[in-house]
């Protein structure tokens, strides 16, 4: 049964999510469409486009992203913080970059609003602003409705672009945040499109090699030249006490690369002898994360992480169980010590 977004997205539990969007009929709307002879992979583009604007407003960091030929994967964390310390300034300028607003607001920003009554109002106007800003609902539905429409402007057509809602997937430790993160920017691997990640086109790995050629090739990457080329994603922040992700970005690459050496086909069942650290620190096996992050697609639960967690999620919300909890024993064993996604645990 299909459950409410309400049910999966709980920021209490976490701010990480693996949300994904397919086109209707799987048909290959952003690619080489064999039905009809037309490539639309120039449609990829647009979804670069408009993720850049989206994190540009909302206050949610994109950690992994992957445009596929018929769908595409991201993996968002939502910085409910940030939203709730920008200013009523803010919140109103991020908001009218994406829509219209109204005309009420429209008087505030002139400041012709005086009473009482309309001063309260804007008050609620900026308040349900403010939460949407760090809402993924929202989010999601800027980026897959402009798409669409877009689309079927090209097409000269109407009626659905998209398979259906959304799907979203809340990640409640890092062993599943960076499994999927893995599982995302290897889809062009896994598909046979590519056997190079700096060649892996419209990911975010490919995005962080680049961002890190150009670093070591001593090129400015805060010019506006590449600005307009990438998406702002979310920092790697090693064992600092701020936010991001709680790892190196080297220890992800280097993680990255070895588990995509390992799945390639003319490699299957290939393990380099040297095993990337970030393994350990995720208490993770090499056959289990490989297992993890090829299988991640079968995953079909609305939450993903150990077993006490899941049951924490039931105990939280009045649920009788949750699916996932077999599988979970198998593959996410612990929480790791240094885990910013902590859940109590319940026997």
């Amino acid at each position: 049964m299909t459950k409410a977004r309400q049910d999966i997205i709980s920021l209490s539990d976490t701010p990480y999510y693996h949300c994904m969007g397919r086109c209707v009929r799987r048909a290959f709307l952003f690619g080489e469409d064999t039905f009809s002879g037309r490539d639309y992979s120039h449609r990829k583009q647009w979804i670069i486009d408009k993720l850049k604007a989206l994190t540009q407003t909302y206050t949610i960091d994109i950690c992994a992203y992957a445009i596929m030929s018929n769908h595409y994967h991201l993996v968002l964390k939502v910085n409910q913080a940030q939203a709730e310390d920008l200013s009523d300034k803010d919140v109103i300028s991020r908001w009218l970059k994406l829509f219209k607003g109204n005309v009420l607001i429209a008087r505030y920003i002139k400041g012709d609003c005086s009473s009482e009554g309309e001063l309260d109002k804007v008050k609620e106007i900026i308040a349900e602003w403010r939460k949407r800003l760090y809402d993924i609902s929202w989010f999601m539905r800027c980026l897959n409705e402009s798409i669409a429409y877009r689309a079927n402007q090209e097409d000269n057509c109407s009626g659905r672009f998209w398979e259906g809602r959304f799907k979203s997937q809340a990640l409640l430790n890092e062993q599943a945040l960076l499994s999927c993160m893995a599982y995302v920017d290897l889809n062009p691997i896994r598909a046979g499109m590519t056997d190079k990640l700096e060649e892996s086109d419209f990911t975010s790995i490919e995005q962080r090699i680049q961002a890190v050629s150009l670093e070591k090739s001593n090129i400015d990457k805060n010019s506006s030249e590449n600005d307009v080329e990438a998406i702002s994603l979310a920092d790697f922040i090693g064992g600092q006490n701020k936010e991001g992700i709680p790892y190196t970005l080297r220890d992800y690459l280097e993680l990255v690369d070895w588990s995509g050496r390992a799945i390639l086909e003319d490699k299957t069942g290939y393990i380099p002898e040297r095993e990337p650290k970030l393994l350990k620190k995720l208490g993770f096996g090499q056959e289990v994360w490989l297992k993890s992050v090829n299988q991640f697609s079968l995953h079909s639960y609305a939450h993903i992480g150990t077993e006490s967690q899941l049951k924490a999620i039931c105990a939280e919300t009045g649920m009788k169980w949750v699916a996932g909890i077999r599988q979970s024993r198998q593959i996410f064993t612990t929480v790791p010590p240094n885990s910013l996604l902590k859940r109590p645990n319940i026997t």
